[in-house]
């Protein structure tokens, strides 16, 4: 299994912090798309490492066109020398259409045409196609040789999905090369939804499940000591509130019976009563969604919930000795 870190964006700072991760082992770095770009900041990472995979978890498709993002994602990939994991999330419809000012269509179909056209222009530039991708949503069929990169020896960027609902799921198991799983889910949820959904979509492509990613994260309280604990309880309780009040991710709440939660939640939020939403997350709802307690017993319950389940997942202990990391690392890993 690879063990991801993920770091917030100091663009003065992550070169040095990507050369130190690598150099404890782990496999990939993630950037999300928040409050900054993540290609500029996974270049510059980089540029001062050699072997760590550089993944956006995730970049907004939604927010670009396949053109500019394959782009993007192919200077990155052909920088790097190949290491390029591209992380793609559609975001939700509010995000797109006001704050990007970008088209919201049918996301499970725009995705689908998205990577699609993403492929295509590959294949145009790898290959030596002809581009000529119709879509609903996206149709791009001009590339003259002048706006064709010439750097094209290395592979092309693999691309994995952000998904939670069984339609987004099953776009990512029939045409991306791996899926992230959104870290506010649960183990009876990804083993009752998600996995029929990725196998539905294998069989499709023609696939096997160990020729797919499956990339999962999930929401971690631990620190080096009880005081560390409950800060992150404290912080992953509000991770939870904030995550439960989006209408697409209920499905993870109704299957344990939780529907109701959300409706109290969106209440709450609309309110502006933060801290009241925290407050409402039972400790149940917090051990099934999240892995809380000290660091070792954290990787214990990672490995009963998802060991031989996922292949690739993130795991951090702030403030915790190089060594002692590292050698969770490696018992992660196995």
């Amino acid at each position: 299994m690879k063990v991801d870190a993920s770091t917030a964006v100091d663009l003065h700072r992550i070169g040095p912090q990507a050369a130190r991760l690598e150099a404890l082992g782990y496999d990939g770095l993630r950037v999300a798309e928040l409050n900054h770009d993540p290609f500029m900041a996974l270049a510059i990472a980089a540029g001062q490492t050699t072997k760590i995979e550089l993944v956006t978890s995730v970049a907004v498709a939604f927010a670009r066109n396949p053109m500019s993002m394959a782009v993007q994602a192919h200077d990155l990939n052909a920088f790097s020398g190949g290491r390029l994991v591209l992380g793609l999330g559609s975001q939700v419809k509010p995000h797109i259409e006001r704050r990007f000012s970008m088209p919201w269509h049918k996301a499970a179909r725009q995705m689908r045409e998205f990577i699609e056209a993403m492929k295509a222009i590959f294949d145009c530039w790898y290959e030596g196609e002809r581009l000529e991708y119709q879509g609903e949503y996206y149709q791009h069929t001009l590339m003259p040789a002048t706006f064709t990169p010439d750097n094209i020896e290395g592979p092309r960027p693999r691309i994995a999905l952000s998904a939670t609902g069984p339609l987004m799921t099953r776009v990512a198991a029939e045409i991306a090369d791996g899926m992230i799983m959104h870290p506010f889910s649960s183990e009876k949820y990804i083993r009752e939804v998600t996995l029929p959904a990725v196998e539905e979509g294998l069989r499709t492509s023609g696939r096997r499940l160990s020729e797919f990613e499956l990339d999962y994260a999930p929401l971690i309280a631990t620190g080096v000591d009880e005081e560390a604990v409950l800060r992150a309880v404290a912080n992953v309780r509000d991770r939870i509130a904030f995550y439960g009040c989006t209408v697409a991710y209920r499905p993870v709440l109704e299957i344990h019976g939780w529907g109701e939660l959300q409706d109290e939640l969106i209440s709450l939020n609309r309110q502006h009563r933060r801290d009241e939403m925290s407050r409402l997350i039972p400790d149940q709802v917090l051990e099934t969604l999240a892995i809380v307690g000290d660091p070792e017993s954290v990787i214990d319950e990672m490995l009963e919930r998802f060991g031989g389940l996922i292949n690739r997942t993130g795991f951090a202990v702030p403030n915790l000795d190089d060594d002692e990391l590292g050698s969770m690392l490696e018992r992660l890993r196995s």
